[in-house]
C-alpha cells in the first residue's frame, strides 16, 4: 500500500511529516503531527529530525523554515499556493506604506516571508485582537491581507483608524450567511463554530448582537481554537465554517 511505503521511507530517511488540518484524510494519516500553520511551525522547531516535509502551502513551509533555520524544509507540491497570501505583493505593500508613513503595519501569518519582512507585527487569527489592542489607539494601523479578519478585529477593538487590505481566502470567502442559516435550520441544537476569515463573520457579528442566533452557541475561533473548543464542548452537533479537512 502507498501508505506503508510512505511510512517506510519516512523512517529510512529520518523525515518528520507535518500536515495542516485542511489536508485530505490520506495525508493526515501518514503525518507525525497535524495542526494549524503556526502550531506546525512551532512543532518543526522542536523535533529532532533535520528534514521536515510540510504538507501545506508555500507560506506555511516558509514560516517553518524561518523558525527552524538549521533544518531543511520540503513541500510536496511546488504549486501549492494560497489565494489569501497571493492577494498582496511586496511592491503593493511598500506603496501602501508610503501612502501612510506614520502607520503601524500588522500582517496576518498567512503571508509570504517577503511580506513578513516589511511588517511591524505579525499576528495569527487567535491573537490579532490582542496585537491590535496593544498598539496605542492614536496610531493608524495598516492591516493585511485578509479583509474579513481585519473587519472582525476592527469591530471587536473599536478601532476606527484601521486601513484594511482587500484580500481574501477564496474558500472562506465563499461561505455566506445563507449557507450558515440553512445548516442551522437543519440542526436546531447545533453549536456554531466559525473561522474569522469567513465572509459571513462580519455580518454575523451584528446578527449575534441582535439575538438572531439565540438558540445556538456561537464561537468565532482560529483553526487551533476550533479543535480545542470542540474537544471540550458538551455539544453533540456542530456547524463548522471553514475548510472541510478539519472535520476528519
Amino acid at each position: 500500500m502507498l501508505k506503508d511505503e510512505v511510512l517506510k521511507l519516512k523512517k529510512e530517511k529520518d523525515i518528520v511529516i507535518l500536515a495542516h488540518n485542511y489536508q485530505v484524510p490520506e495525508v493526515q494519516d501518514v503525518a507525525d503531527f497535524v495542526g494549524d500553520s503556526l502550531g506546525l511551525s512551532r512543532q518543526a522547531a522542536r523535533v529532532k529530525q533535520k528534514t521536515i516535509l510540510f504538507c501545506g502551502v508555500h507560506f506555511m513551509a516558509e514560516t517553518a523554515a524561518i523558525v527552524s533555520p538549521d533544518k531543511r524544509v520540503l513541500i510536496p507540491d511546488l504549486e501549492a499556493g494560497c489565494s489569501l497570501s497571493d492577494s498582496i505583493t511586496i511592491d503593493q505593500l511598500r506603496k501602501w506604506k508610503k501612502e501612510h508613513p506614520d502607520a503601524i503595519t500588522v500582517g496576518y501569518v498567512n503571508t509570504t516571508a517577503e511580506i513578513k519582512s516589511e511588517l511591524d507585527y505579525c499576528c495569527t487569527s487567535s491573537n490579532a485582537v490582542n496585537v491590535v489592542n496593544a498598539i496605542p489607539r492614536e496610531r493608524e494601523i495598516l492591516f493585511l491581507p485578509d479583509m474579513f479578519l481585519g473587519s472582525y478585529v476592527s469591530k471587536i477593538t473599536g478601532r476606527k483608524n484601521m486601513q484594511i487590505w482587500a484580500g481574501e481566502c477564496h474558500v472562506h470567502a465563499g461561505i455566506t450567511p445563507d449557507h450558515i442559516e440553512k445548516k442551522l435550520a437543519e440542526l436546531k441544537n447545533a453549536e456554531f463554530v466559525v473561522h474569522p476569515e469567513c465572509s459571513c463573520t462580519t455580518p454575523m457579528m451584528y446578527d449575534i448582537a441582535s439575538g438572531s442566533y439565540k438558540n445556538h452557541q456561537v464561537q468565532i475561533l482560529s483553526t487551533e481554537g476550533m479543535m480545542k473548543h470542540v474537544s471540550k464542548s458538551d455539544s453533540q452537533q456542530f456547524v463548522v465554517a471553514t475548510e472541510t479537512g478539519i472535520l476528519y
